[in-house]
């Protein structure tokens, strides 16, 4: 695992081709939301899976990959579904000779169609129905929720864009499958919760997480561990999460799982015992406990749990 020393690149895996595996309660919520046609709002930490359920769904129902919005503190709802850029509008009128032909606002760029606006393109143009993911909703101002669900309700979606004086309007059997997340930054208005279907994702217990390493090491990465092996790890990874929260600091999820087993199996210390470990192994142990600690009194509690002094890199 000297990359570094050796000047030599590692394999990089596309983890995004790894199978999702939902939890029953997640499908159940998508089921009811489906059924009623709803948006439906994930919570849950960071990493639990929320953002890539929603690529799941569409990769699942055939709908091809989920059209992402990222909401920031500037949203409104207008933008999911175009974007105006009347200072390109502007320059180019300026610079377009008399006579010559209106410009074409699309091909030009000056109107360019954003999440919603996308999937009623494929819809009206293509027939076809598509997933939408709005990331991280609570980061938008305290009005977007409820003028995104003002202009969602009822049984066709419909919007204009005054621009190109046209009016896009899409049946209900065409409507796209809306996944909402949040990190539970703020709290998100009452009308708005009370027409989506709410669904937190629970951290995985252990038997679920073993199940959700074994796909996502097995099947891509053709990474090894012997099954004793990965519930001993497991219950560690667990005790880190447990002492973590009892000082109040950012706790691990399943993609910092991950990434900590692959390095403890490239470093051969995935079947060592913890509380015996030599001063080369407790180097290894320290440069792994990054990956799960996310600030300096975080990894220095983890190092004085494990016992490690003066830590370096190994040589």
């Amino acid at each position: 695992m000297k990359h570094y020393h050796n000047k030599k690149l590692p394999v990089i895996y596309n983890d995004q081709d790894q199978e999702y595996l939902p939890g029953k309660g997640l499908v159940a919520a998508l089921d009811v939301a489906l059924e009623l046609n709803m948006p439906l709002l994930l919570t849950g930490e960071p990493g639990t899976g929320k953002t890539r359920f929603a690529n799941h769904v569409a990769r699942y129902f055939k709908l091809g990959e989920a059209i992402r919005f990222d909401a920031k503190t500037t949203s409104t709802a207008t933008d999911l579904f175009y974007v105006y850029d009347a200072l390109r509008h502007y320059h180019i009128v300026q610079n377009q000779s008399k006579g010559e032909e209106e410009i074409d606002l699309i091909a030009q760029k000056i109107i360019r169609f954003e999440a919603l606006g996308e999937a009623a393109q494929r819809a009206t143009k293509h027939n076809k129905r598509s997933v939408v993911l709005i990331d991280e909703i609570d980061k938008a101002p305290r009005d977007f929720p409820n003028d995104l669900l003002n202009v969602m309700e009822g049984d066709y979606l419909q919007f204009s864009v005054p621009e190109l004086q046209e009016t896009f309007k899409i049946s209900p059997e065409l409507k796209p499958i809306v996944i909402i997340t949040s990190n539970s930054e703020k709290s998100l208005p009452e009308p708005f919760l009370r027409r989506c279907i709410f669904y937190h994702i629970p951290f995985p217990d252990p038997e679920s997480l073993l199940e959700i390493v074994k796909s996502k090491l097995y099947e891509r990465r053709k990474d090894t561990f012997f099954q004793d092996e990965l519930v001993i790890l497991i219950k560690e990874f667990n005790k880190i999460r447990g002492l973590l929260k009892q000082r109040n600091a950012k706790v691990p999820a399943t993609a910092e799982l991950i990434s900590w087993l692959i390095i403890l199996k490239k470093a051969g210390l995935s079947n060592a015992d913890f509380s015996d470990l030599n001063q080369e192994q407790q180097q290894i142990l320290a440069s792994s406990l990054s990956i799960v600690a996310k600030s300096t009194e975080a990894y220095q509690y983890l190092l004085e749990h494990y016992k490690i002094t003066n830590p370096t890199s190994v040589k």
